[in-house]
């Protein structure tokens, strides 16, 4: 993993990570607009999800509500988490692979919410009734999912159980809607690998072709 890194940095810089500086500014706009006294509103009908919310308004909400920073924890957080994961995965996966599982993974968290709700506070996995009208936004469920993708693409086994234990921990001391939803995605997540497996032989690393040079006699 870190020699492709490397090697794509060393060679393009910055231009190996379009879609990740991409989902930084998007996330800057959202965090600068809706703390304004009249972006607030439009950017919460964009991209705010909350379990008390109709379905339908959550799937069509939860795209952009990956880039819209959480009310209650700064910033600069969810940006250097997006640079850093996205950006890993862009390199080691491509653009279009880093979107759809950042988007299962939060869209696990979305619908376990409702699940959530459903078992009750009484059950190991469910949730206080409160939890109906918590803001659920920011990108954290898809950083923990592209972590445990990338290490399991790339056979970074150690630190993919890392990042698994440490969401562990963060539910048995902070046993709240953003702990549980971080499991939900790495479930979901490595429902992915599984069925990646499956389907057939992982290739490590994204494809990069160059021209092809006929051959000559003896050559």
């Amino acid at each position: 993993m870190y020699g492709t890194v490397r090697e794509a940095l060393a060679r393009e810089r910055w231009r190996a990570v379009p879609m990740t500086l991409g989902a930084v500014c998007l996330t800057t706009v959202f965090q600068i607009v809706q703390n304004t006294s009249w972006g607030f509103q439009p950017v919460q009908d964009l991209g705010s999800v909350k379990a008390a919310d109709p379905f339908w308004l959550a799937l069509l909400r939860t795209p952009l509500s990956l880039f819209v920073p959480a009310l209650d924890l700064p910033v600069w957080g969810a940006l250097a988490q997006m640079l850093l994961v996205f950006g890993l995965a862009e390199i080691c996966v491509g653009w279009w692979r880093t979107l759809l599982v950042g988007y299962v993974a939060t869209l696990a968290g979305t619908t376990y919410a409702r699940i959530g709700l459903a078992l009750g506070p009484e059950h190991p996995f469910g949730l206080p009734l409160s939890d109906r009208i918590v803001n659920d936004t920011g990108p954290s469920a898809a950083v923990v999912g592209l972590a445990v993708y990338v290490c399991w693409r790339y056979r970074a086994y150690l630190t993919g159980g890392l990042v698994i234990l440490v969401m562990i921990g963060e539910v048995l001391v902070k046993n709240n809607l953003a702990g549980k939803e971080h499991l939900a995605a790495i479930a979901a997540v490595m429902v992915m690998c599984v069925v990646r497996a499956w389907w057939g032989p992982v290739r490590r690393g994204p494809v990069r072709r160059g021209p092809v040079r006929p051959r000559t006699p003896g050559g």
